[in-house]
């Protein structure tokens, strides 16, 4: 095996995030399941535009969230996902690459706009997502470049891919070249919704070690196994990957393999404000102690620092210095 360009290669729903503060009674008026992710289309995206209150935009995608903070910990990162040749796809290629990441995909020169998340923050951080795809769901197999895949340490992937059909025949095409090169293949299963709509699916990538890593919060592990019993759905994610890695909120996470199962607090926070982006964030710092061989207990404890930093302000990307933060703390960096 050559010696990896990258540590760690995302490819997700490039996706522009319009942030906005709201309370239960918007999300009911709207329809909306508080906590979920809901696909929604471009005349429902421009109600919910025009009924929100003031917001803040800011470039998101759950994989490109993780990448970005894989960069802000000092590892060498790319990401690939699909935006428009318009303003906010010009927006969102610059925040990226700003932040130290690799980012050459091809722009759209046609079609749907650069995607969008419109998300509302309620008074307790929950965040309630409404996702238009645009541009993102064009992302293909034809877009999967096999020498950037094969020189990635690790290929990290989001669940919500599975929702374009192009788009999983690009997961599975880079999961296919990064074997071929013994590299990792990692999924996040996104959202409990999500894995309600692929639940099969997913079982089935795990059971096929299509992938090897599994990122998942309790929520979305319950959802999988179709149980309220987290001991018993844990046992059988033992069963059907190599390694996992399950969020609990205040409980902190487990990190799961067929040996072993480590538990590691969460770290405290003074005030949890918008939980956008906390398992993006986790996934960035566990895979961060991964490729640096720090152990899992370790990875835990970097994925739940940089899970506290981001819940701790609006929007799901860091907004200082990991790395010090890292260091301040005494993780290995």
């Amino acid at each position: 095996m050559t010696s990896a360009q990258y540590d760690v290669l995302g490819i997700g729903n490039a996706l522009f995030d319009i942030l906005v503060r709201t309370d239960d009674s918007f999300l009911a008026a709207h329809g909306m399941t508080k906590g979920a992710m809901a696909l929604i289309d471009e005349a429902q995206a421009a109600a919910i535009y025009k009924d929100m209150g003031p917001a803040t935009e800011v470039s998101g995608g759950s994989a490109a969230n993780t990448i970005v903070g894989v960069a802000a910990l000092g590892a060498r990162a790319a990401y690939v996902g699909k935006i428009k040749n318009d303003q906010i796809g010009g927006l969102y290629a610059h925040d990226i690459r700003a932040a130290n990441v690799t980012f050459t995909t091809a722009t759209a020169q046609s079609g749907p706009a650069t995607g969008c998340s419109y998300i509302l923050v309620s008074p307790d951080g929950e965040r309630t997502m409404n996702t238009y795809l645009g541009a993102a769901q064009d992302l293909s197999a034809n877009d999967i470049d096999p020498e950037q895949i094969a020189a990635s340490s690790i290929v990290y992937l989001e669940g919500y891919l599975w929702d374009p059909k192009d788009a999983k025949d690009a997961f599975v095409k880079a999961s296919s070249i990064a074997h071929q090169n013994k590299r990792t293949v990692a999924l996040t299963l996104s959202d409990a919704f999500c894995v309600g709509r692929y639940r099969d699916e997913f079982i089935g990538l795990m059971r096929n070690k299509t992938v090897d890593l599994i990122f998942a919060n309790e929520g979305e592990l319950q959802s999988l196994y179709n149980t309220s019993d987290f001991d018993a759905a844990l046992a059988q994610l033992r069963n059907d990957v190599g390694l996992a890695v399950v969020t609990r909120s205040e409980k902190g996470c487990v990190v799961a393999s067929k040996d072993s199962v480590v538990a590691v607090p969460a770290f405290p926070v003074d005030e949890v404000v918008d939980t956008t982006g906390a398992g993006d964030l986790f996934a960035a710092g566990f895979l961060f102690g991964l490729v640096r061989n720090v152990g899992h207990e370790q990875a835990g404890r970097l994925g739940a620092l940089a899970a506290a930093e981001v819940i701790q302000h609006i929007g799901a990307r860091p907004q200082v210095s990991l790395k010090a933060l890292a260091q301040k703390h005494g993780l290995p960096v």
